[in-house]
């Protein structure tokens, strides 16, 4: 390790930026997550404000500054989908060519009768669902039954929910675990999700025990080169899980994205080098989903008043990059992931306040960490650390 630096590098997860030109194909056309968050009475940002966020293309606000205190610009996705593990795999330098399949119709018999076989025990519902309103509906059922529910979304996911009562929560990832086992080829979804709930009837609620299995990365990822350096490559969130674990060498889970702020901040305080990496989660999981253009503004708020804080702490050779992973537009009647540029703000001492334009793909963020740690740089992507440094 040549010197003593730290990256970190922030998911605001879901918080797109304006349709991708394909956007289209995707049923996506006039997303815009930021810009419907910001028309909210309750969105009150100034500091990503003076950051530069709205002199960004693509926000049309009267919110751009003259003199910002970030670099700012926005980033396309190569990858063939619009869901959290191509997102992220693209930000770290893979470049997904073929999607995730999906199943709208719910699983074929092929897997959930395989997976049936597997834990011994029939299942429940196995179709496209919201993650609350299946409980609602199947989580009686379930109790009186023992029937595991699996159910999928928009998303290349499939999702188990068992209540702890009924299946504790290492048993549900065991189930999970063997779901994983069984997607593989042509069934090879991105993630395999554990979510666990709790409650009575007519008063179910999901735990904070969730869990995802997500497929291993096949290439090195910026995580992998990072630690080969020698540096930590600390994940905050869900990241462990989006790489299944590969190339971390500490993991802090979190319930919200309060608890993953805080993480944030401690780690600021800390003596590390290298890369810390966080998803905060909450505005795509509550707010986009659930097409709550209030939430996510408040959300987006309260990630504001902690970003005051942030770069109050921000100290020599340090780096900080927030950004997203794709759209999920709560001013469309979708509630799906929404294909969208996402924005790309950086911030730190020696870093120049300039407009990065628009960059061909997420990938040049991993490049970029790379080039400022001095490791080697990932198969993708283009760094534009000498656009930003002085």
């Amino acid at each position: 390790m040549a010197n003593k630096k730290r990256v970190f590098l922030i998911i605001l997860d879901s918080a797109g930026i304006g349709e991708l030109p394909d956007a289209g194909n995707y049923g996506d056309e006039g997303s815009n997550t930021l810009l419907s968050a910001s028309k909210s009475p309750f969105f009150d940002c100034p500091n990503l404000i003076k950051a530069g966020l709205f002199n960004i293309e693509g926000l049309n606000d009267n919110s751009t500054v003259c003199t910002p205190f970030a670099a700012y610009g926005k980033a396309a996705e190569k990858s063939a989908g619009k869901d959290t593990i191509v997102g992220h795999w693209e930000i770290a330098g893979i470049i997904t060519d073929r999607p995730f399949p999906v199943y709208p119709e719910g699983f074929p018999m092929e897997v959930i009768g395989e997976f049936e076989k597997a834990i011994g025990i029939k299942t429940l519902c196995n179709k496209p669902y919201s993650g609350t309103e299946v409980i609602k509906d199947y989580g009686s059922e379930h109790l009186k039954t023992g029937y595991p529910i699996v159910y999928t979304s928009a998303d290349s996911v499939f999702q188990l929910a068992c209540h702890e009562d009924i299946y504790p929560v290492e048993k549900q990832y065991e189930m999970c675990e063997i779901a994983r086992e069984i997607l593989k080829g042509d069934h090879a979804v991105a993630r395999v999700i554990a979510r666990p709930f709790a409650g009575s009837e007519g008063n179910f609620y999901r735990t904070s025990n969730r869990k995802d299995f997500s497929l291993t990365p096949e290439d090195d990822t910026i995580l992998d080169l990072v630690n080969l350096s020698g540096y930590d490559v600390i994940g905050i969130g869900k990241i462990y899980n989006i790489f299944s674990g590969r190339g971390i060498t500490r993991e802090y889970h979190t319930s919200s994205n309060a608890e993953g702020i805080e993480y944030i901040k401690q780690l600021q305080k800390e003596d590390f080098s290298g890369l810390c990496f966080a998803n905060l989660v909450d505005f795509d999981m509550l707010y986009g989903h659930r097409n709550d253009v209030d939430g996510y503004a408040k959300a987006l708020s309260e990630f504001d008043r902690a970003l005051e804080e942030i770069v109050g702490n921000t100290a020599e050779g340090d780096l900080y990059i927030i950004t997203a992973d794709h759209g999920c537009d709560p001013g469309t009647p979708s509630t799906d992931h929404s294909r969208e540029y996402v924005p790309v703000l950086c911030f730190g001492k020696g870093i120049k306040p300039k407009n990065i334009s628009v960059r061909d793909t997420f990938a040049d963020i991993g490049a970029t960490v790379c080039d400022f740690l001095g490791t080697r740089k990932p198969i993708n992507g283009i760094s534009f650390l000498d656009e930003i440094t002085k």
